[in-house]
C-alpha cells in the first residue's frame, strides 16, 4: 500500500487549490509515512471529468483521483480473496 502512495507522487501535492467540500459530501485522505501526516479534503469526485472541470489544479486532483480508485480496487480485491470461497 506505501508503494502505490507513493508512486502516485501524491506526498508532493497539496489541497488548497482543490475545490471544498459542499452539500454533494466530501472526500477525505489521510496518510502517515515516515512519521508525517497528510491530509486530502476535496468535494466528493464521481468522474475524471468533473476533476478536470472543478480544479485550479487539475493534475494534482488528478492524482488523488487515481489513487483513490487505485486503494479502492486493491481494498476490494483483498476482500474478495479473503471471502473467496473454495470449489468442492
Amino acid at each position: 500500500m506505501e508503494r502505490i502512495v507513493r508512486d502516485s507522487q501524491i506526498l508532493r501535492e497539496e489541497d488548497k487549490d482543490w475545490p471544498q467540500p459542499n452539500r454533494d459530501g466530501k472526500q477525505n485522505l489521510e496518510i502517515h509515512v515516515e512519521g508525517k501526516r497528510y491530509c486530502y479534503v476535496t468535494c466528493k469526485l464521481g468522474t475524471l471529468s468533473e476533476v478536470e472541470k472543478c480544479s485550479k489544479d487539475p493534475e494534482a486532483l488528478k492524482a488523488f483521483y487515481y489513487l483513490v480508485q487505485d486503494l479502492k480496487s486493491m481494498v476490494l480485491s483483498l476482500i474478495n480473496v479473503h471471502f473467496k470461497v473454495k470449489p468442492i
